[in-house]
């Protein structure tokens, strides 16, 4: 399954033009996240079916924190580094164990972690976007 993802994630790159076109978040959730919760964050992307438990509605995370947007809750989600493996298995991805090995080699240890958070931030901030 997860080399399935993996693989499909691959095949599901932008380009920079594109990239820049969508705005960092978008581009971002597109190319990360859409496969899984679909384009417009609904739990319907092309792979949700193969997962054992469905994707969440990404644009109804405000109703369900009773109207406000619980920023940081997705955003330790999205980055997965804190969650406690207690809690439970997810399929999601741990996003930001797979920001992070790209952006040290292509900015260094530091300026990596940096970019590796910024990138979650960029795409908390596009879900944030999404909310109906």
């Amino acid at each position: 399954m997860k080399f399935l993802i993996a693989a499909a994630l691959a095949g599901f790159a932008f380009d920079a033009a594109t990239a820049q076109e969508l705005g960092d978040g978008k581009a971002e959730y597109m190319k990360s996240c859409a496969l899984c919760h679909g384009p417009e964050g609904r739990g319907d992307g092309p792979l949700g079916d193969e997962l054992l438990k469905p994707p969440s509605d990404l644009t109804r995370l405000s109703r369900r924190n009773g109207g406000e947007f619980p920023y940081w809750r997705v955003f330790a989600v999205i980055d997965g580094r804190a969650m406690v493996p207690e809690h439970g298995d997810r399929d999601m991805p741990v996003w930001g164990q797979q920001f992070l090995p790209g952006d040290v080699k292509k900015y260094g240890p530091n300026a990596g972690e940096i970019v590796t958070r910024e990138r979650i931030h960029d795409l908390a901030g596009y879900l944030e976007t999404l909310q109906q």
